[in-house]
């Protein structure tokens, strides 16, 4: 689970980047700004299952 979980959240990222950009571009900032919000969820989502599994291992390692 290392190196291809900073691959996921930069590839989430840039896809928002980008869309986000395209969207501004053609006067869209509205929905521009709410792509951006579904890409930081996005992530806050990937980080919180991360941080579960931590708790997890930490529960089982000291037997709680």
């Amino acid at each position: 689970m290392g190196i291809e979980v900073i691959f996921k959240i930069a590839g989430v990222g840039v896809v928002t980047a980008v869309v986000g950009h395209i969207l501004k571009y053609s006067g869209k900032d509205e929905i521009a700004m709410l792509t951006t919000l579904a890409g930081v969820v996005v992530v806050l989502f990937m980080v919180i299952n991360m941080i579960s599994e931590l708790f997890s291992t930490v529960k089982t390692l000291f037997n709680f």
